[in-house]
């Protein structure tokens, strides 16, 4: 059975990364605390780069010219988890070096590269749609654990929250399914671990299915779409796909 075959009604599949495809824990256990413990050195060394001016010139007015100011901004960003598009480009700039010089590799899930593999070979399109900005999805995808683990020639679209829309607007997911304006929305999946995101994508007109994967916070009872989730991509989980689509709550 072809490992994509739990997908096989759909032509475009759309993939969450926190959460869906790694663990919640690299994000905010190595990604997040990598770029703070980096900031003060790349801050001291950088901050008057002209390489460095997109990123410092994209946060508000009153922190351009004040890097203690700025350092502390950031810290406070990352300390309440504000998902804000500059910090989300800062951090990508900062991961970069990490991600370059083998510090960093995204730990993706083991039935995450032979679905998108197989999805790419069979002719799907396979678009990603994350907070974190598009800079640092191609470094996720570009340095996995994954074999190969450069999975970006794989990778038909990126979208962040800049080029897309905040991820619980179905506004969002309108702009994403216009980038493929012939394929119908019946026939786009969107995966995340997130229900609120699940459910703009579904109000969308997309289908989407939650994912509850290993270290994620449970899904919560109250919720309809909790009862849905499936918890791996492999061709194992074809039939259990197949059950959650066919739930009422599966249309807009």
């Amino acid at each position: 059975m072809a490992a994509d075959a739990a997908f096989a009604d759909f032509d475009v599949l759309v993939f969450d990364i926190e959460g869906t495809i790694c663990p919640i824990s690299f994000v905010h256990d190595v990604l997040f605390p990598y770029a703070l413990d980096v900031l003060t050195t790349h801050l001291d060394s950088q901050w008057q780069l002209p390489s460095f001016a997109p990123y410092r010139d994209a946060f508000p007015e009153e922190f351009r010219a004040d890097r203690a100011a700025f350092e502390s901004h950031v810290r406070d960003l990352v300390a309440r988890d504000v998902k804000a598009p500059y910090l989300k480009a800062l951090q990508g700039y900062l991961w970069q070096a990490g991600y370059e010089s083998g510090k960093l590799k995204a730990p993706i899930f083991p039935d995450v590269a032979p679905v998108i593999s197989a999805a790419h070979a069979g002719g799907k399109k396979i678009l990603i749609y994350s907070s974190g900005s598009v800079a640092a999805q191609k470094l996720f995808f570009a340095h996995t654990t994954a074999q190969p683990a450069n999975l970006t020639p794989m990778i038909d679209g990126w979208f962040d929250t800049v080029n897309a829309g905040p991820k619980t607007d179905p506004a969002s997911y309108a702009a994403i399914l216009s980038s493929h304006p012939n394929v119908p929305p019946a026939r786009w999946l969107f995966l995340s671990d997130n229900l609120g995101e699940v459910g703009a994508a579904i109000a969308a007109g997309m289908r989407s299915l939650p994912v509850s994967r290993p270290g994620n916070p449970p899904l919560p009872e109250s919720n309809p779409l909790s009862m849905i989730a499936i918890s791996s991509f492999g061709p194992e989980a074809a039939h259990q796909v197949r059950l959650s689509l066919a739930a009422p709550n599966q249309r807009p």
